[in-house]
């Protein structure tokens, strides 16, 4: 059987990273986070919706972090790391109870390497041929990035020969009052970084930008004339 006109090869999306999208479907970035910090930032991100956390690997002790998160939070939340820049780092991913691998470029290498170990892989793409070989690849969802410098003319164009099966998840940028356009366009989800956690911060205003956040979601969803 031949796969999809619009795509290069079966595609089939990571079960918990779907449910956890579908049920918010917004990538919260800590980036920075302490591990001593991390379970309660992650439960003020639970508690306001979130389903989705990852932690770059250039944060301080990051799988010390990711770990943290990973006990503090119901099974239903997806743990992950971010900037994910070689794919020697999947298994120590993995062995902190990680289930997602982000990067911030289209590295095969790494997704395959996440792929193999049962895990889910969002690679940063800029062209549609970069995200057309992600997909080849084996990756669950195509984070574009950086978000401001695509926007959501990108996002539109994409979204003409790529599989809507496929979630479009700009990265940058992205604010609770901005994400409107880019819906509109055909984005599916977002990552959220400094607007939403810079490094220092309190669990208390993470929570408040994380409403923010939610909030903005559904202001959206409601203008575009979504049921939900």
């Amino acid at each position: 059987m031949q796969p999809p006109i619009n795509l290069p090869a079966p595609y089939g999306m990571h079960a918990g990273l779907s449910a956890a999208f579908a049920a918010c479907p917004l990538i919260a970035i800590m980036r920075g986070v302490t591990h001593d910090e991390a379970a309660d930032h992650g439960r003020a991100l639970y508690e306001a919706g979130f389903r989705i956390i990852e932690v770059p690997l250039n944060s301080p002790q990051p799988f010390d972090s990711i770990a943290a998160i990973r006990s503090a939070l119901p099974a239903d939340a997806i743990v992950g790391a971010g900037t994910v820049l070689h794919p020697s780092y999947v298994d120590s991913v993995k062995a902190a109870g990680g289930e997602l691998i982000v990067m911030p470029h289209s590295d095969g290498d790494v997704i395959r390497a996440a792929k193999s170990q049962g895990l889910a892989c969002a690679p940063g793409v800029a062209t549609p041929g970069e995200a057309f070989q992600a997909l080849k690849d084996g990756a669950d969802v195509l984070k574009m990035f950086p978000a401001e410098q695509l926007g959501p003319i990108v996002v539109k164009a994409w979204r003409a020969v790529i599989a809507k099966e496929v979630p479009l998840v700009p990265v940058g940028g992205i604010a609770p009052d901005n994400m409107g356009p880019f819906l509109t366009a055909g984005a599916n989800g977002f990552g959220l970084g400094s607007a939403l956690y810079k490094p220092g911060q309190s669990a208390e205003v993470t929570a408040h930008h994380a409403k923010a956040f939610i909030d903005g979601l559904a202001i959206a969803r409601t203008a575009r004339g979504d049921k939900r």
